[in-house]
């Protein structure tokens, strides 16, 4: 770290940084303090990052009221290696590489802003293990399970993919199943340090990567949004507002998939039976933290992420 140069402890402490967290935060600034610089403490990758950029992914997490312990599963701050584009005192455009913070969404996170958002009765993703595929519609997208019952006989079982599903108060139901080698292909795909290094926490902790994205992509096709999910959604994997992993589109939705979620609109108004309203959007607060602490300058060339 540079002399000049401030860090993370340093930048969340200096008073201007403090009294725009406050404004945001209020009562629950000094927790979020505390429980960013205890997170930067425990992680020297974290301590080597752009403090802003730390400090915004944070910020994003506490606007959804997610904690950011790295243990509980609800929200992730990633360091992560990028290239800057600066241009030189004699006018040549460079590549300078630079840490900085990503926030991410874990399944769990996704789980619980559901279940506040009021519309769902049961919301869940799990492992599927070899033989407890019984029947697959593919019409319906209905699965029929024949579930292990004795958890130590699952628990040594082959994992072969991964299932999410809800129900919503109004009856409407969906499900949403990815073979372990789709997961497997989606990650190295989307999740550059994972395809180039094989490492991140697609490598740490694969089952619960491979659940969020069943559960984000199933919630983002067919589930109703309140405004925090549709954050959530637009943030996760995101550094400084700019997403990382493939900036030319949106995250896992297709031309294929696009024309689905138009097929299945109608079933879902049907199943809610309810009208939508239309309001005027609000600022969000993560549109609050973009405006106080800017966004950052635009990541290009990026050499790692996560999915």
């Amino acid at each position: 770290m540079g002399a000049n140069k401030l860090s993370v402890q340093q930048y969340v402490r200096a008073d201007a940084v403090q009294q725009r967290i406050s404004s945001l935060l209020d009562k629950r600034a000094p927790q979020f303090t505390t429980s960013l610089v205890t997170a930067v403490n425990e992680n020297a990758k974290l301590a080597e990052c752009d403090p802003q950029s730390v400090v915004n992914a944070a910020l994003t997490a506490a606007s959804m009221d997610l904690p950011i312990n790295q243990n509980l599963g609800f929200a992730y701050l990633i360091p992560y290696k990028t290239k800057v584009k600066k241009v030189t005192k004699d006018g040549k455009t460079v590549f300078v590489e630079q840490d900085v913070c990503q926030f991410q969404m874990g399944y769990k996170g996704f789980i619980q802003l559901a279940q506040r958002s009021g519309y769902y009765k049961t919301i869940n993703a799990e492992e599927v293990k070899e033989g407890e595929i019984v029947k697959v519609d593919r019409l319906s997208g209905e699965i029929e399970f024949n579930w292990i019952e004795d958890d130590e006989k699952r628990e040594k079982a082959k994992t072969v993919g991964y299932v999410a599903y809800f129900k919503l108060l109004g009856g409407f139901e969906k499900t949403l199943y990815w073979s372990a080698e789709k997961c497997q292909a989606h990650a190295k795909k989307y999740s550059k340090n994972y395809a180039k290094y094989g490492s991140g926490l697609w490598k740490d902790d694969f089952d619960s990567m491979a659940k969020k994205t069943v559960l984000k992509l199933l919630i983002s096709k067919y589930g109703p949004l309140n405004t925090q999910l549709q954050e959530a959604i637009i943030k996760d994997q995101t550094i400084d507002g700019e997403y990382e992993d493939n900036p030319s589109r949106k995250p896992d939705l297709d031309d294929e998939e696009k024309e689905e979620i138009k097929d299945e609109a109608t079933n879902i108004a049907d199943a809610l039976e309810a009208e939508v309203v239309e309001e005027k959007p609000k600022e969000t607060l993560q549109e609050k933290i973009a405006r106080g602490f800017g966004n950052g300058k635009q990541r290009q060339q990026s050499d790692s992420s996560e999915s």
